[in-house]
């Protein structure tokens, strides 16, 4: 028998019997189920293959048309296997003439016929369903066959077969999904749960998310007729998910920054997306500051909008100003407007800060109440966020505003030296750091100059800057050699840590706690009193503009940069110390001279520590751009800008300070210095050698001041301190008239008595001249005073 004549019988047992029962003929799966050749089969009766008969089996002779039903058959090798049988009437038996009737039994095995049905029952529920959209498509993407809701949404037609999905999708949409159906029919792998959005021509709105499932349809012999998609509305999980992105975006954009501005700007961008066309953020005018705002004597608060997102010709302006109650709001709500608007107010520990406006067109969907609800969930998010900027804000103004107070001007010029300093604080969360640096005017013309760094960030590190700088200073004016002067610094650093862990301990026990510290007494050491900071590194360098030596000793800072006259440029020679508080170790000093019209250039490490590489490469580049800008010999101020040229305006890692002194020298003939017999009467030549000095310096004027001062320390020296005696006048920005002796006790102004015969030296030279001190020398003291220079 040609199984291709009957092409429906592919895998079903086929036999072809007469009227009698006879087998004429089968198919080739007939002789596979039953395990009998045709040859074997022709001539029998089908009846004898039969072991088991359903009851519903039609006695011989009946007519069998249309009959099905179960049998059991023994195959050729014995075997009992239930069949599924259906007889077919080819055929039919003329009266009296039953033997020319045709008929067809078609037998399957009856675990494939249950498949069948099953398959059937399946394909056929799976299309009356109407909670997953399901369609067959061809191999063009035309619509063959959908079930009864494919996507139950306005503007979808009743009838779909024979439509391609952009003749009632949107354009982008409908090419989308083709794209994922067309890979599916090509390659022949499945797609699961890919999301689309579906929107409809009829209803453009925000449409529904879909999740879309394919597969491809193959026949028998493996040609490709068509995908399989089902669609599932997935518009909820979709929403509950971006509202929860959402939430976790616009937290993380408002806690990016402490600036404000920035993070008013960030939360605007976030909330821009698909829910919202326009966002603006308004706050209360005392934010910018740091300050706390306080509402008007009517209760309202003005607000101040500093940050807007969405289409340029849809945003409102920046700057613009409202007046709002303490809900934030301007008045009564207009039921149509907040349909398609949300206004969310920014609260934090019961201040209201501002508040936040969203706005969408009216061709997208209205808010939800799951929209408001997320709203004053990112609102409350927000204002805490925005209120931890503020109190930064507030805390890191007073830091700044401590220590610049603390600082010397930025430009200034002494005999020594002319300055110019630049101070860029850090915007890390810890506030600005202990940077300082200071110019100190010295006896004779010298200058000190002085730049270091305290370990921390906040205002307790701007507190011990002051500290310290106060500490430098009053070393300063005793005169002391710079690696003496960090000696002594050192150790009151050193005294510093056991004060600040002899307070720490305290605290500890008066707290109650095992660790010393509980609830807000740990928070508020932890704030204020960060461990270590009292330490720090200090660079200390006196310039003498007589001799041109500048003599500088470190306590763990970076070396001064020098650029000279001809455009080079290196680091001075220093060896550093240890940093302050550490103890116990020396320092040493360096001498150095230099040309005058010198650059020196200190600074700390936040200069060269610019997180692009090591500190080696920064202090190459600072020697580059030092030799740079000392070749165009351009201002000190223009040059500190050039120096610092590409940092970032914020967030930088550390303070950055930089202070540059272009050095000067005392010409020869501004100075004049003596060599003094122990001899009372040559005090009467030093008189008269300093009067023509003055008179050849135009100094007449200083003539009888001057003649009253040499004789008083001059007969002092002789008389008390013993030789060598040596007398120096320096005309630089004062008149300095000098005296050195070989004894090292310092004098000491006192309140002469009526009845005492001398003492009243001193206190004579205090009320003569402007300034005068005395300094320890190698071999003795020096004693000097200072005269200001007649106009």
């Amino acid at each position: 028998m040609d199984d291709s004549r009957f092409p429906f019988l592919d895998g079903v047992a086929g036999v072809l019997v007469d009227g009698s029962g006879l087998v004429l003929d089968c198919t080739a799966a007939a002789e596979q189920v039953l395990a009998v050749p045709v040859r074997a089969l022709r001539g029998r009766k089908l009846r004898d293959l039969v072991v088991e008969r359903g009851e519903t089996l039609p006695p011989e002779g009946d007519n069998p048309t249309g009959w099905a039903g179960r049998v059991i058959v023994r195959t050729g090798d014995g075997r009992p296997v239930p069949l599924e049988v259906r007889v077919l009437t080819l055929r039919g038996a003329a009266p009296g003439q039953r033997g020319e009737a045709r008929y067809m039994v078609l037998g399957a095995p009856a675990q494939e016929a249950d498949r069948w049905r099953q398959d059937q029952a399946f394909t056929r529920e799976l299309f009356l369903q109407d909670r997953v959209g399901l369609a067959v498509f061809d191999t063009e993407l035309r619509i063959v066959r959908t079930n009864t809701h494919l996507l139950p949404y306005t503007g979808v037609p009743s009838t779909l077969p024979g439509r391609r999905l952009a003749d009632f999708l949107q354009p982008e949409d409908a090419a989308a999904m083709e794209v994922h159906l067309r890979e599916v029919l090509a390659s022949g792998q499945p797609l699961a749960f890919g999301e689309e959005l579906a929107r409809t021509l009829v209803d453009p709105r925000s449409g529904r998310m879909m999740a879309l499932s394919a597969f491809r349809l193959q026949a028998t012999d493996g040609t490709v007729i068509g995908v399989t998609a089902l669609f599932t509305d997935i518009t909820e999980q979709y929403r509950s998910r971006r509202r929860l992105a959402l939430l976790h975006e616009v937290t993380a954009a408002a806690a990016h920054s402490l600036s404000i501005l920035d993070s008013a700007q960030q939360i605007a961008d976030a909330l821009v997306s698909d829910f919202a066309q326009v966002a603006a953020v308004e706050l209360a005018t005392a934010i910018s500051t740091g300050e706390e705002p306080v509402p008007g004597p009517d209760g309202r608060l003005l607000l101040r909008r500093v940050a807007v997102a969405g289409p340029a010709e849809t945003c409102p302006a920046i700057g613009e100003t409202v007046l709002v109650d303490e809900d934030g709001r301007t008045g009564p709500s207009d039921p149509a407007v907040q349909a398609w608007a949300i206004t969310a107010p920014l609260v934090a520990r019961g201040v209201l800060l501002g508040r936040i406006t969203l706005r969408r067109t009216r061709r997208e969907d209205r808010y939800e109440a799951e929209d408001r609800a997320l709203m004053r969930e990112i609102a409350g998010r927000v204002g805490l966020a925005l209120d931890n900027a503020r109190r930064y804000t507030r805390e890191h103004r007073a830091a700044i505003g401590l220590q610049r107070s603390l600082l010397p001007p930025a430009v200034r010029s002494v005999a020594a030296v002319s300055t110019a300093s630049v101070y860029l604080p850090t915007d890390t969360v810890g506030g600005v750091g202990g940077d300082w640096f200071d110019v100190i005017p010295l006896s004779s013309a010298r200058v000190a100059l002085v730049v270091g760094d305290v370990t921390g960030h906040g205002l307790h590190a701007s507190a011990t800057m002051g500290r310290l700088r106060t500490a430098v200073r009053t070393l300063a004016d005793l005169d002391l050699e710079p690696d003496e002067l960090l000696v002594h610094l050192d150790d009151l650093v050193a005294q510093l840590l056991v004060e600040s862990a002899l307070v720490a301990d305290v605290d500890a026990e008066s707290s109650g706690t095992g660790d010393g510290r509980s609830g807000h007494d740990a928070r508020t050491q932890d704030e204020t009193a960060e461990p270590g900071s009292f330490g720090g590194t200090c660079l200390y360098a006196v310039y003498d503009p007589v001799s041109r030596i500048c003599t500088v000793a470190s306590a763990g800072h970076p070396p001064p940069a020098v650029a000279y006259p001809d455009g080079t440029a290196e680091m001075l020679p220093v060896s550093p110390g240890p940093p302050l508080g550490v103890g116990g170790l020396p320092f040493e000093s360096a001498r150095i001279e230099l040309p005058e019209s010198s650059v020196l250039a200190l600074y700390t490490d936040g200069l060269i520590e610019r997180g692009e590489g090591d500190i080696d490469a920064g202090m190459a580049e600072l020697l580059h751009r030092l030799s740079g800008v000392r070749s165009l010999d351009c201002p000190l101020r223009e040059a500190g800008e050039r120096l610092i040229a590409g940092l970032p305006p914020t967030r930088l890692r550390d303070d950055v300070t930089l202070l540059l002194a272009r050095t000067k020298a005392v010409p020869p003939a501004d100075t004049a210095v003596w060599t003094v017999d122990l001899d009372p009467a040559a005090v009467a030549r030093v008189r008269e050698d300093a009067i023509a000095v003055l008179m050849s310096w135009g100094l007449a004027e200083l003539a009888f001041t001057t003649e009253l001062v040499l004789s008083e320390l001059v007969t002092n020296a002789i008389r008390y301190g013993g030789g060598p005696v040596v007398v120096r006048l320096i005309r630089a920005d004062a008149l300095t008239c000098e005296v050195s002796d070989g004894s090292s006790t310092q004098p000491r102004m006192r309140r002469a008595r009526v009845t005492d015969e001398g003492g009243r030296g001193l206190y004579l030279v205090a009320q003569l001249t402007n300034r005068w001190g005395s300094r320890y020398t190698t071999s003795g003291k020096t004693i000097w005073t200072e005269q200001e220079l007649p106009e």
